[in-house]
This record gives structure tokens, sequence and C-alpha cells, in this order.
């Protein structure tokens, strides 16, 4: 069964796999995230367990994003999330109540599709997703293990419509022809309503360990995606934009080892009902600031 300590176990025996970083060696405790608005230009929001919790407002994440903008801040939300494009993306924000422009949405989709080569991929997505935002040849990968043997490359975008027998026939695929295989989403895990589930990230670092020599993740903490934000802002320095996120490995030790600071939310994502300093400590991660929730 998942729970916050193996999670946190399984993201330390992939250290070596992650980002280098430098970080604080200590966090300070907030109450709220206007307390450090004087000190930061721009926010950028990780969405699961920060903003919502699978379909579920996390309240008053709402309120906070209105604040800031009051106070002539910039805000970004930069997710791993990869099952929608990003007209899906902007609606699910809305659908929950938030007003985002395109250009303030950054997923690690968007990065995943650009690095698609001509050829034949096989996708691995949500059977709702039209792909549309995909320019290339493709197969979705469902039930018929012939499919992942005609394929030039695997793009990995959602574990909605995945199980074990389907990351078999990839195994098997893979260890008979190393492929190329894009995770476009970094994460191990995500938090739901009812626990977590599993994520691209976990089958990619799975295919690894396996032999697979040919995997490329996108996503946090990975920088690509990082890059993107900062594209979208006009010359702010690291040192003014905070990562506000709930996890250690990804939100956190990404954002540090792109100098930004950072901030962790612990009440409703990856370490909801636990201490963390306790796991800073045995990480080495540590925010610069932490709180519960954006905004009390």
């Amino acid at each position: 069964m998942l729970d916050t300590s193996s999670v946190f176990q399984k993201y330390e025996s992939l250290r070596p796999r992650l980002p280098d970083f430098k970080c604080p060696n200590a966090t300070i405790e907030i109450n709220s995230i206007l307390e450090i608005a004087s000190q930061i230009d721009v926010f950028v929001f990780d969405a699961f367990g920060v903003l919502n919790v699978g379909e579920d407002l996390i309240p008053g994440a709402d309120l906070a994003i209105q604040a800031l903008r009051d106070l002539d801040k910039k805000v970004r939300v930069l997710t791993n999330a990869a099952s929608y494009d990003k007209a899906g993306a902007k609606k699910k924000f809305s659908d929950l109540g938030f007003c985002f422009a395109d250009y303030e949405i950054v997923t690690s989709r968007d990065v995943a599709v650009e690095n698609i080569f001509s050829g034949v991929w096989g996708v691995i997505t949500s059977g709702a997703d039209n792909l549309k935002d995909l320019k290339t040849e493709h197969i979705i990968l469902t039930d018929s293990e012939s499919d992942f043997d005609k394929v030039d490359g695997f793009l990995f975008l959602s574990t909605s419509d995945w199980n074990s027998q389907k990351q078999l026939f990839l195994k098997n695929s893979i260890l008979k022809n190393d492929r190329p295989v894009i995770i476009a989403n970094a994460d191990l895990v995500a938090p739901r309503e009812s626990g977590f589930t599993l994520e691209p990230g976990f089958y990619g670092h799975e295919l690894i360990d396996l032999g697979a020599s040919n995997v490329k993740f996108f996503g946090k903490p990975y920088p690509e995606v990082y890059s993107l934000v900062t594209k979208s802002l006009s010359g702010v320095p690291g040192e003014k934009i905070a990562m506000c996120g709930d996890s250690l490995h990804t939100d956190i030790l990404g954002a540090a080892a792109q100098g930004w600071k950072t901030v962790l939310v612990t009440k409703d994502g990856l370490f909801s009902g636990f201490e963390t300093q306790r796991y800073s400590e045995e990480s080495g991660i540590f925010a610069n600031w932490r709180l519960d929730r954006l905004y009390p």
C-alpha cells in the first residue's frame, strides 16, 4: 500500500537520477502565502496538493490567488499533470473556480510534445484525450500487445487506463527493441481523494531498472518546465520567483536547482497528516518557507 513514507523512500532511492540543487539549511514557518508577498514578484503553484486534490478545490486556494493578483503579483501554475492539453488544463482550473490565462499555465505535457520526433508513436493516455496537440503519427496503446512492437517510440501521458498487464506489454516490447520512452509526467504518485495513484514517472523508473536506456522524463524536478516558466516572464531573477508545492523531491528540489525560492505546502498533498521536518532532515531538502495551506 502506498503511503507518505514509502513514497518518500522511493524518491530517495532515485536521487542519482534527479537534478543537483542547493537549498537553505532550515525552513521558516509561515501561516499565509501573503506573509512573503513583499519578497516575491512571481508565485508559481503546483496543482495537486496545493490548489486541488483530485477534482476538489483546496479551501482558500482561490482566495490566495486573487489576493496575490490584487497585490500586482504575477502567478503561474506549473503542473506535471499531462492527461490533458492546454485547453483541457484551462477548463479543469476553470471548473475548480480559477481564472488563468493560457500563458499562466505551464504543463509537463507542453515540453514533452515538443520533444517528439518523426515516426509512429505509441501513446499511453486516457480514452478521453483527443491528442490534438500531438502532430506526429501515433497509435493509442490499449490491450493489443502487437501494437507495442509497431511503434518507433512511446509517449506516456496518463495512467488512468493503465494496468499491470499493459506495463508488462511495454516492458517486453522495450526489452526486445529498446526505443525512446518519453515520460510526460515525472511524478511517482499523485494525491487523490482516496489516497495516492501511481503516475507515469513510477513506471518510467521501473523501465530503467529493467535495463531500458532511452527513458526521458519531463516535468518537475527536471529543468525544461522551469525554463518554460522563466521564458514567460520578463527577466525576473530567480530569487524573486517562489515555487509553491507539496513535494520535496519534485517541486522544491527542482525549483531550488533553478535558483528559485520555495514554499512547501503540507496539509493536503504528499505530506498530509505528517510532520515534514524529519523528511527534510533525512533528505537534506529544505524549502525556504513552509505552511499548511496557501490561505488560512
